[in-house]
Protein backbone atom coordinates (compact mmCIF):
# COMPACT_ATOMS: atom_id res chain seq x y z
CA UNK A 1 0.00 0.00 0.00
CA UNK A 2 1.42 3.48 -0.97
CA UNK A 3 2.37 5.52 1.86
CA UNK A 4 0.09 8.78 1.70
CA UNK A 5 3.61 11.76 0.84
CA UNK A 6 4.33 9.03 -1.71
CA UNK A 7 0.23 9.47 -3.46
CA UNK A 8 0.58 13.55 -2.48
CA UNK A 9 3.93 14.01 -4.13
CA UNK A 10 2.40 11.73 -7.30
CA UNK A 11 -1.07 14.37 -7.53
CA UNK A 12 0.54 17.74 -7.08
CA UNK A 13 3.35 17.12 -9.56
CA UNK A 14 0.91 16.18 -11.83
CA UNK A 15 -1.44 19.13 -10.88
CA UNK A 16 1.37 21.70 -11.48
CA UNK A 17 3.57 19.45 -14.09
CA UNK A 18 6.43 20.65 -11.98
CA UNK A 19 8.55 18.78 -9.42
CA UNK A 20 9.57 22.07 -7.54
CA UNK A 21 6.29 23.33 -7.70
CA UNK A 22 4.90 20.20 -5.72
CA UNK A 23 8.17 20.48 -3.27
CA UNK A 24 7.39 23.81 -2.22
CA UNK A 25 2.90 22.54 -2.05
CA UNK A 26 4.54 19.75 -0.02
CA UNK A 27 7.26 21.52 2.06
CA UNK A 28 9.92 18.61 0.56
CA UNK A 29 12.76 19.48 -1.76
CA UNK A 30 12.61 18.33 -5.25
CA UNK A 31 14.62 15.97 -5.30
CA UNK A 32 12.25 13.82 -2.84
CA UNK A 33 9.48 14.68 -4.38
CA UNK A 34 10.71 12.85 -7.96
CA UNK A 35 12.23 10.07 -5.55
CA UNK A 36 8.60 9.85 -4.78
CA UNK A 37 7.23 9.55 -7.84
CA UNK A 38 9.80 7.23 -9.09
CA UNK A 39 9.15 4.57 -6.30
CA UNK A 40 5.47 4.47 -6.92
CA UNK A 41 6.53 4.14 -10.85
CA UNK A 42 8.45 0.95 -9.46
CA UNK A 43 5.92 -0.02 -7.39
CA UNK A 44 3.18 0.16 -10.13
CA UNK A 45 5.41 -0.95 -13.09
CA UNK A 46 4.32 1.80 -15.12
CA UNK A 47 5.65 5.25 -15.97
CA UNK A 48 3.24 7.76 -14.85
CA UNK A 49 5.13 10.94 -16.35
CA UNK A 50 7.37 11.82 -19.56
CA UNK A 51 10.29 13.86 -18.07
CA UNK A 52 12.43 16.58 -20.25
CA UNK A 53 14.34 19.51 -19.23
CA UNK A 54 11.27 21.64 -20.03
CA UNK A 55 8.36 20.30 -18.87
CA UNK A 56 6.29 17.29 -17.04
CA UNK A 57 3.63 15.61 -18.44
CA UNK A 58 1.65 12.71 -17.34
CA UNK A 59 1.40 9.47 -19.58
CA UNK A 60 -1.89 8.02 -20.78
CA UNK A 61 -1.60 5.62 -17.53
CA UNK A 62 -0.81 8.18 -15.45
CA UNK A 63 -3.85 10.36 -16.60
CA UNK A 64 -6.05 7.52 -16.08
CA UNK A 65 -4.15 7.16 -12.32
CA UNK A 66 -4.71 10.51 -11.70
CA UNK A 67 -8.49 10.37 -12.16
CA UNK A 68 -8.92 7.49 -10.21
CA UNK A 69 -6.71 8.65 -7.16
CA UNK A 70 -6.89 12.47 -7.13
CA UNK A 71 -10.35 12.54 -5.31
CA UNK A 72 -9.82 10.00 -2.79
CA UNK A 73 -6.49 11.61 -2.26
CA UNK A 74 -8.46 14.89 -1.35
CA UNK A 75 -11.01 13.19 1.12
CA UNK A 76 -9.02 11.71 2.88
CA UNK A 77 -6.17 15.01 3.49
CA UNK A 78 -9.16 16.46 4.52
CA UNK A 79 -10.64 14.11 7.18
CA UNK A 80 -6.77 13.54 8.26
CA UNK A 81 -7.15 17.23 8.82
CA UNK A 82 -10.73 17.12 10.20
CA UNK A 83 -9.98 14.61 12.70
CA UNK A 84 -6.90 16.57 14.24
CA UNK A 85 -8.92 19.48 14.67
CA UNK A 86 -11.99 18.32 16.49
CA UNK A 87 -11.08 19.06 19.77
CA UNK A 88 -10.35 22.96 18.89
CA UNK A 89 -11.43 25.70 16.78
CA UNK A 90 -10.87 25.84 12.71
CA UNK A 91 -7.00 27.16 12.36
CA UNK A 92 -4.83 27.62 9.58
CA UNK A 93 -4.39 30.00 6.63
CA UNK A 94 -7.55 30.72 4.33
CA UNK A 95 -6.46 31.59 1.07
CA UNK A 96 -9.41 33.03 -1.09
CA UNK A 97 -9.62 34.63 -4.06
CA UNK A 98 -12.35 37.12 -4.94
CA UNK A 99 -13.04 40.56 -6.99
CA UNK A 100 -11.37 43.67 -5.74
CA UNK A 101 -14.86 45.90 -5.70
CA UNK A 102 -16.84 42.34 -4.28
CA UNK A 103 -14.38 41.86 -0.98
CA UNK A 104 -13.31 45.59 -0.56
CA UNK A 105 -16.97 46.84 -0.44
CA UNK A 106 -19.08 43.61 1.07
CA UNK A 107 -16.33 40.86 2.65
CA UNK A 108 -13.93 42.97 4.06
CA UNK A 109 -16.33 44.12 6.58
CA UNK A 110 -17.21 40.99 7.81
CA UNK A 111 -13.87 40.17 9.06
CA UNK A 112 -13.88 41.46 12.45
CA UNK A 113 -16.95 39.63 13.50
CA UNK A 114 -15.37 36.12 11.94
CA UNK A 115 -11.87 36.31 13.49
CA UNK A 116 -13.71 36.97 16.61
CA UNK A 117 -15.35 33.63 15.73
CA UNK A 118 -12.46 31.80 14.55
CA UNK A 119 -9.30 33.46 15.65
CA UNK A 120 -6.99 30.81 14.53
CA UNK A 121 -7.71 31.39 10.90
CA UNK A 122 -5.39 33.77 9.15
CA UNK A 123 -7.17 35.20 5.95
CA UNK A 124 -4.95 35.54 2.80
CA UNK A 125 -6.92 37.13 0.50
CA UNK A 126 -5.95 37.58 -2.99
CA UNK A 127 -8.15 40.17 -4.59
CA UNK A 128 -8.39 40.12 -8.74
CA UNK A 129 -11.12 40.60 -11.42
CA UNK A 130 -10.02 37.54 -13.42
CA UNK A 131 -10.74 33.97 -12.79
CA UNK A 132 -8.40 31.69 -10.74
CA UNK A 133 -7.30 28.15 -11.03
CA UNK A 134 -8.53 26.83 -7.49
CA UNK A 135 -6.12 23.46 -7.20
CA UNK A 136 -2.96 25.21 -9.09
CA UNK A 137 -3.42 28.32 -7.39
CA UNK A 138 -3.36 26.53 -3.92
CA UNK A 139 -6.55 28.76 -3.03
CA UNK A 140 -9.09 26.88 -0.32
CA UNK A 141 -12.35 29.09 -2.40
CA UNK A 142 -12.88 31.99 -4.48
CA UNK A 143 -15.76 34.05 -5.10
CA UNK A 144 -16.63 35.54 -8.24
CA UNK A 145 -17.91 34.65 -11.51
CA UNK A 146 -16.60 33.49 -14.88
CA UNK A 147 -15.44 30.60 -13.47
CA UNK A 148 -15.15 27.13 -15.21
CA UNK A 149 -16.70 24.49 -12.90
CA UNK A 150 -13.72 22.21 -13.24
CA UNK A 151 -13.95 19.00 -12.35
CA UNK A 152 -13.65 18.29 -8.67
CA UNK A 153 -14.89 22.08 -7.86
CA UNK A 154 -18.64 23.18 -6.23
CA UNK A 155 -20.20 26.37 -6.59
CA UNK A 156 -22.42 28.08 -4.39
CA UNK A 157 -24.26 30.83 -6.06
CA UNK A 158 -24.65 34.33 -3.73
CA UNK A 159 -26.39 36.72 -6.23
CA UNK A 160 -26.75 37.56 -9.42
CA UNK A 161 -24.24 40.40 -11.32
CA UNK A 162 -26.61 43.13 -12.51
CA UNK A 163 -25.33 45.73 -14.34
CA UNK A 164 -26.75 49.27 -14.87
CA UNK A 165 -26.44 52.90 -16.19
CA UNK A 166 -24.64 55.35 -14.01
CA UNK A 167 -23.25 58.98 -14.36
CA UNK A 168 -22.90 62.23 -11.72
CA UNK A 169 -24.81 64.75 -10.90
CA UNK A 170 -22.51 67.75 -12.55
CA UNK A 171 -22.74 65.18 -15.85
CA UNK A 172 -26.08 65.26 -16.21
CA UNK A 173 -26.35 69.01 -15.55
CA UNK A 174 -24.90 69.53 -19.03
CA UNK A 175 -26.80 66.73 -21.01
CA UNK A 176 -30.35 65.79 -21.96
CA UNK A 177 -30.54 62.78 -19.58
CA UNK A 178 -31.36 59.75 -21.66
CA UNK A 179 -35.15 58.06 -21.50
CA UNK A 180 -34.51 54.89 -23.65
CA UNK A 181 -31.58 52.97 -24.12
CA UNK A 182 -31.16 54.17 -27.84
CA UNK A 183 -30.22 57.47 -26.40
CA UNK A 184 -26.86 56.49 -24.56
CA UNK A 185 -25.72 56.14 -28.70
CA UNK A 186 -25.56 60.21 -28.40
CA UNK A 187 -23.73 60.40 -25.11
CA UNK A 188 -19.90 60.00 -24.05
CA UNK A 189 -19.50 56.48 -22.58
CA UNK A 190 -16.69 55.40 -20.45
CA UNK A 191 -16.33 51.54 -21.51
CA UNK A 192 -14.65 48.53 -20.34
CA UNK A 193 -12.07 46.59 -22.35
CA UNK A 194 -11.87 43.09 -21.49
CA UNK A 195 -8.77 42.24 -19.72
CA UNK A 196 -8.77 38.75 -20.84
CA UNK A 197 -9.86 39.41 -24.17
CA UNK A 198 -8.84 42.84 -25.24
CA UNK A 199 -12.50 43.35 -26.49
CA UNK A 200 -14.95 46.05 -25.85
CA UNK A 201 -17.40 44.87 -23.43
CA UNK A 202 -20.74 45.31 -25.27
CA UNK A 203 -24.16 45.11 -22.82
CA UNK A 204 -27.71 44.25 -23.70
CA UNK A 205 -30.09 45.67 -21.72
CA UNK A 206 -33.28 44.09 -20.65
CA UNK A 207 -36.64 45.06 -18.55
CA UNK A 208 -39.12 43.52 -16.52
CA UNK A 209 -41.44 43.26 -19.71
CA UNK A 210 -38.65 41.22 -21.56
CA UNK A 211 -37.57 43.71 -23.93
CA UNK A 212 -33.58 43.70 -24.79
CA UNK A 213 -31.71 46.60 -26.90
CA UNK A 214 -28.39 46.36 -27.52
CA UNK A 215 -26.63 49.51 -26.26
CA UNK A 216 -23.99 51.47 -27.85
CA UNK A 217 -21.70 54.70 -26.19
CA UNK A 218 -19.70 56.78 -27.82
CA UNK A 219 -16.21 56.17 -26.24
CA UNK A 220 -15.23 58.99 -24.34
CA UNK A 221 -12.43 56.76 -22.79
CA UNK A 222 -11.48 53.14 -22.50
CA UNK A 223 -10.31 51.31 -19.69
CA UNK A 224 -9.45 47.74 -18.60
CA UNK A 225 -10.51 47.90 -15.20
CA UNK A 226 -14.05 47.64 -13.49
CA UNK A 227 -13.18 49.29 -10.47
CA UNK A 228 -12.04 52.56 -12.48
CA UNK A 229 -15.43 53.07 -14.33
CA UNK A 230 -17.44 54.38 -11.10
CA UNK A 231 -14.02 56.82 -10.33
CA UNK A 232 -14.65 58.14 -13.85
CA UNK A 233 -17.62 58.67 -14.06
CA UNK A 234 -17.88 60.90 -10.33
CA UNK A 235 -15.09 62.70 -12.11
CA UNK A 236 -18.24 64.09 -14.43
CA UNK A 237 -16.23 62.48 -17.49
CA UNK A 238 -19.10 60.81 -18.98
CA UNK A 239 -22.03 57.54 -18.15
CA UNK A 240 -21.13 54.01 -17.54
CA UNK A 241 -22.42 50.63 -17.18
CA UNK A 242 -21.09 49.27 -13.66
CA UNK A 243 -21.92 46.13 -11.79
CA UNK A 244 -24.67 47.73 -9.03
CA UNK A 245 -22.34 46.03 -6.11
CA UNK A 246 -20.12 48.87 -7.17
CA UNK A 247 -22.29 51.30 -7.70
CA UNK A 248 -24.22 51.23 -4.54
CA UNK A 249 -22.37 53.16 -2.12
CA UNK A 250 -22.24 56.24 -4.82
CA UNK A 251 -25.57 55.93 -5.43
CA UNK A 252 -26.57 56.02 -1.82
CA UNK A 253 -23.94 59.06 -1.38
CA UNK A 254 -25.77 60.69 -4.54
CA UNK A 255 -22.71 61.18 -6.16
CA UNK A 256 -23.77 58.88 -8.86
CA UNK A 257 -27.18 58.88 -10.34
CA UNK A 258 -28.76 55.29 -11.72
CA UNK A 259 -30.04 56.28 -15.59
CA UNK A 260 -32.70 54.14 -17.27
CA UNK A 261 -34.02 52.72 -13.69
CA UNK A 262 -36.47 49.75 -15.73
CA UNK A 263 -32.97 49.06 -17.74
CA UNK A 264 -30.27 46.59 -16.65
CA UNK A 265 -28.13 43.57 -17.96
CA UNK A 266 -27.78 40.31 -16.19
CA UNK A 267 -24.00 39.15 -16.88
CA UNK A 268 -23.88 35.85 -14.34
CA UNK A 269 -24.08 34.54 -10.95
CA UNK A 270 -21.58 35.40 -8.21
CA UNK A 271 -20.39 32.36 -6.87
CA UNK A 272 -18.19 30.62 -3.73
CA UNK A 273 -16.57 28.36 -4.82
CA UNK A 274 -14.58 25.46 -3.02
CA UNK A 275 -13.33 22.12 -3.58
CA UNK A 276 -16.09 19.81 -3.97
CA UNK A 277 -15.31 16.53 -1.39
CA UNK A 278 -17.18 16.23 1.04
CA UNK A 279 -14.63 16.49 4.00
CA UNK A 280 -13.43 20.23 3.77
CA UNK A 281 -11.04 21.25 6.07
CA UNK A 282 -12.64 23.12 9.25
CA UNK A 283 -11.25 26.91 7.93
CA UNK A 284 -12.62 26.05 4.44
CA UNK A 285 -16.52 24.74 5.86
CA UNK A 286 -16.91 27.62 8.51
CA UNK A 287 -15.72 30.05 5.74
CA UNK A 288 -18.34 29.06 3.10
CA UNK A 289 -20.78 28.21 5.60
CA UNK A 290 -20.86 32.22 7.26
CA UNK A 291 -20.45 34.05 3.46
CA UNK A 292 -23.63 32.43 2.75
CA UNK A 293 -25.42 32.66 5.90
CA UNK A 294 -24.21 36.66 5.63
CA UNK A 295 -25.16 37.03 2.18
CA UNK A 296 -28.69 35.65 3.49
CA UNK A 297 -28.90 37.54 6.54
CA UNK A 298 -27.93 41.25 5.00
CA UNK A 299 -29.90 40.13 1.90
CA UNK A 300 -27.02 40.99 -0.30
CA UNK A 301 -28.64 39.10 -3.76
CA UNK A 302 -31.87 41.66 -3.33
CA UNK A 303 -29.64 44.73 -2.90
CA UNK A 304 -28.02 44.04 -5.89
CA UNK A 305 -31.01 43.09 -7.81
CA UNK A 306 -31.28 46.48 -10.18
CA UNK A 307 -35.03 45.10 -10.85
CA UNK A 308 -35.84 45.88 -6.81
CA UNK A 309 -33.90 48.81 -6.52
CA UNK A 310 -35.49 50.19 -9.81
CA UNK A 311 -38.91 49.44 -7.50
CA UNK A 312 -37.58 51.34 -4.46
CA UNK A 313 -37.19 48.05 -2.85
CA UNK A 314 -33.34 48.08 -2.69
CA UNK A 315 -32.82 51.76 -0.88
CA UNK A 316 -35.17 50.34 2.05
CA UNK A 317 -32.80 47.43 1.96
CA UNK A 318 -29.93 49.48 1.83
CA UNK A 319 -30.68 51.17 4.98
CA UNK A 320 -31.12 47.79 6.91
CA UNK A 321 -27.66 46.90 5.99
CA UNK A 322 -24.92 46.86 8.96
CA UNK A 323 -21.31 48.02 8.50
CA UNK A 324 -20.95 47.78 4.72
Amino acid sequence: METLVTLESFVRSAQSSSFSAAARKLGLTPAAVSQNVARLEARLGVRLFQRSTRALTLTEPGERFLREVSGSLDTLQAAIANVSQAAEQPAGVLKVSMAPALGSGYLLPLLHDFLARYPGIVPDWDFTNQPVDLIKGGFDAAIGGGFDLASGVAARELARVHIIAVASPSYLARITPPQEPADLQRLEGILLRSPLTGRLHSRTLRNREGEQVAVEMRPRMILNDPGSLCHCALMGLGITLVSTLSALPHLREGTLVRLLPDWYADVGPISLYYPGHRQLPAKTRVFVDYVVREFKRQDLAGMFDATRAAGGRGRKAAGNRRAL
